[in-house]
């Protein structure tokens, strides 16, 4: 199996996806009941936590990476 680099934005974009059908499935099954305007709050706010949390990766993954590279004079 081929390795490949950690995207924690990918894991909180579908946690959210995930967490927002699974909410559907327990109003479908009667056990929640979900206002109409909560879809239309939480998608935009878990892809909005989704980019920050990109920009934040790749600025921390930059740094390290220019640090470890050495100086050639």
């Amino acid at each position: 199996m081929l390795r490949h680099e950690f995207q924690p934005a990918r894991l909180v974009t579908g946690l959210t996806a995930l967490g927002i059908g699974g909410v559907y499935v327990l109003d479908t099954a009667g056990r929640v009941d979900v206002p109409g305007a909560w879809p239309l709050i939480a998608l935009p706010a878990g892809l909005f936590l989704s980019g920050g949390i990109s920009a934040l990766y790749g600025l921390i993954h930059r740094r390290r990476r220019g640090a470890e590279r050495p100086v050639s004079r």
